[in-house]
C-alpha cells in the first residue's frame, strides 16, 4: 500500500514539460488563430505558412474557422460599402448582381 502511495507522490513531483529549443514553450493554437494565418498565407501565396497553420488544427476545424472568418470579413465590407452582404460577396467572387 505505501509504495502506491509513493509512486503517486512521486507522479506529482515531477516537473514541468519541458520547454522547446530555444526556450519557448509550444503552445496549442486555437481553430480562429488558424484560419486568420491559414487566410492571410493563401493571400500572400506563401505555401509554407499556409501547411503550417493547416497543421495547427483538424481540417474541420479550419473549414470551420475559415467560413467565420469570410462571414465576418463580408459583414464589415458591407457595412464600409453601405451594401448588402449579398452584394459584397457576389462582388468579391466577381459574380453578376444579382
Amino acid at each position: 500500500m505505501f509504495d502506491t502511495v509513493r509512486k503517486y507522490a512521486a507522479k506529482c513531483r515531477t516537473p514541468a514539460p519541458a520547454r522547446e529549443a530555444g526556450g519557448r514553450e509550444k503552445r496549442t493554437h486555437n481553430l480562429f488563430e488558424a484560419a486568420a494565418v491559414y487566410v492571410a498565407a493563401r493571400a500572400t501565396d506563401d505555401q509554407d505558412r499556409v501547411e503550417e497553420a493547416a497543421g495547427w488544427v483538424s481540417p474541420e476545424a479550419l473549414s470551420f474557422g475559415v467560413s467565420e472568418l469570410a462571414c465576418r470579413a463580408v459583414v464589415v465590407l458591407a457595412r464600409e460599402r453601405a451594401e448588402s452582404p449579398t452584394a459584397v460577396a457576389r462582388d468579391l467572387l466577381g459574380l453578376p448582381t444579382a
